[in-house]
């Protein structure tokens, strides 16, 4: 296993001590703060429900770190059909779950560190054991996220996301 060496900003220059592996959205990009008190709206830690007729889980777009023997993360939000969201939420605390079949979903959340847009992807939700989160896994097609799935990021890449998201919201 490789150590967290940290990074130094390649947009400020600082030194920061930890190199973080997962970066996770709070809700769906189509999320409004407006929809809290709504009815037929709902936002947990895992679920997310607007207006009654838009479901959405999350889960984790796993990517492997070359060279060592670990994952990086993105925590994402995947909208699901009413049947599919009726049926995780069935299956949430059931032992054996992670036995059901993928389902389809649309990511919904946009990771800006990508030169082309994220939001509507086409995605499989795997199920995972009761207690940990769902793993998304992209459509094979040749956007860059989609290829760091299948082919895995070094640490170099690791870092420039570190930095990217870091100055997110510099106006850079």
């Amino acid at each position: 296993m490789t150590s967290n060496p940290g990074f130094t900003c390649a947009c400020c220059g600082l030194n920061h001590p930890d190199l973080p592996m997962n970066y996770t959205a709070a809700a769906p990009a189509v999320w409004e703060q407006d929809f809290a008190e709504a009815d037929g709206c709902l936002l947990s830690a895992d679920q997310c429900v607007i207006a009654a007729q838009h479901y959405f889980v999350k889960g984790l777009i796993e990517i492997p770190v070359i060279g060592s023997d670990e994952v990086f993360s993105w925590g994402v939000w995947v909208s699901l059909s009413q049947e599919s969201f009726s049926r995780v939420s069935e299956l949430w605390d059931t032992p054996g779950r992670e036995d059901e079949e993928p389902y389809f979903g649309w990511l919904t959340t946009d990771l800006p560190v990508y030169p082309t847009a994220t939001f509507n992807l086409k995605t499989l939700v795997h199920t995972r054991p009761v207690g940990e989160r769902f793993v998304i896994e992209l459509e094979p097609t040749e956007h860059p996220l989609a290829v760091e799935q299948r082919t895995g990021i070094d640490l170099e890449r690791v870092r420039e996301i570190a930095s990217a998201v870091l100055h997110a919201g510099d106006g850079e």
